[in-house]
C-alpha cells in the first residue's frame, strides 16, 4: 500500500507545487513507483507546471463521476504517473471534493508513494485532501506571517488526527530578515524536515515546463529536494549514483497525442 503524502501551505507562493513535483519525481529517480495528484480543485497547477495545461481526461472528471480513476493517470516522459487537474470553470463546478479520499484510496495499491498537491489555505477542498492523506508534510517560507500560516496547518492537522512528517522551509536566502531555523521550530513544534535554498534554477525550471530535479539536477535546490526525498525512504542521498532514468526529457509533451495515459 502507498504512503499517501499531503504536501500542503498557508498560503500560496511558497512552493507547495514546485515541491510535490520535484519530491515526487527524485522519489521515482530512486527506484520508486510514484504518483502525483493534484488535489487542487479551484486552482489546480501540476499540469500548467508540466507543461499540460489542457487534458482530456482529468481528476476533476474523476470526482465528477464522469470518468475512472485509472483513465485520469497520465505517464510522464520520466516513468512518474500524474492525476493532473483541469483548468476549466466548467469542470470545477461539476467535480465533488466529498470523493477524493475513496479515489485516493483506490489507487493505493499500485503506487509506492502517492504525492498529493493541495490547495493553498484551508478551505473545504484542502480539508478532504487532508482526509485523503495518511501524512502531511507543512511547507513554509522562512518568514513570519508564512511560518503562522504554517502553524495553523499543523492545528488542523492535530485536529483531523494526521500525521505531520516534517516542515519543509523553502526559498531561503539566508538575508537577516529570515526567522532562525531554531525559531521556527519551536513555534511549530514540529520538526524541520528539510530546507530549500533560494535559487534561479526554480524560475528556470518552470519558465521551460521542466522538472528542476530532472533539468537542473546539479542546482543547489535540486539536491535539496533529493535529499529529502532521500530522508523519506529512510536514507541518506548519495548522489547520481542511485538515480535512474535521469537523462530523459523533464516534460509533458504539449502535444495530447503524446500524452499517454496508463492502463
Amino acid at each position: 500500500m502507498a504512503r499517501t503524502i499531503l504536501i500542503v501551505s498557508g498560503k500560496g507562493g511558497v512552493g507547495k507545487t514546485t515541491t510535490a513535483i520535484n519530491l515526487a519525481s527524485a522519489l521515482h529517480s530512486m527506484g520508486k513507483e510514484v504518483l502525483l495528484v493534484d488535489s487542487s480543485i479551484s486552482t489546480p497547477d501540476v499540469g500548467i507546471h508540466l507543461g499540460a495545461p489542457v487534458i482530456p481526461v482529468s481528476f476533476h472528471h474523476v470526482l465528477a463521476g464522469r470518468a475512472r480513476a485509472k483513465d485520469a493517470v497520465y505517464m510522464h516522459s520520466s516513468g512518474l504517473k500524474v492525476l493532473p487537474g483541469s483548468i476549466s470553470l466548467q469542470e470545477m463546478k461539476r467535480a465533488k471534493p466529498e470523493g477524493m479520499k475513496r479515489v485516493i484510496d483506490s489507487l493505493r495499491r499500485s503506487s509506492d508513494f502517492i504525492i498529493i498537491d493541495s490547495t493553498a489555505g484551508f478551505g473545504k477542498e484542502t480539508l478532504h485532501a487532508i482526509e485523503s492523506a495518511s501524512e502531511m508534510i507543512i511547507i513554509t517560507n522562512p518568514e513570519l506571517p508564512s511560518v503562522t500560516n504554517a502553524l495553523k496547518a499543523v492545528k488542523i492537522a492535530e485536529s483531523m488526527g494526521k500525521a505531520v512528517t516534517g516542515v519543509i522551509v523553502t526559498r531561503k536566502s539566508g538575508d537577516k530578515s529570515e526567522m532562525l531555523l531554531d525559531d521556527i521550530e519551536e513555534m511549530l513544534e514540529t520538526r524541520i524536515l528539510g530546507v530549500v535554498p533560494e535559487d534561479s534554477k526554480v524560475k528556470e525550471a518552470a519558465a521551460a515546463k521542466d522538472i528542476l530535479v530532472r533539468s537542473h539536477s546539479r542546482s543547489k535546490a535540486a539536491r535539496a529536494y533529493k535529499e529529502l526525498a532521500a530522508k523519506l525512504l529512510g536514507r541518506e542521498y548519495r548522489g547520481y549514483k542511485e538515480e535512474i532514468g535521469r537523462r530523459g526529457k523533464g516534460f509533458f509533451s504539449r502535444l495530447l497525442g503524446k500524452l499517454r495515459i496508463k492502463k
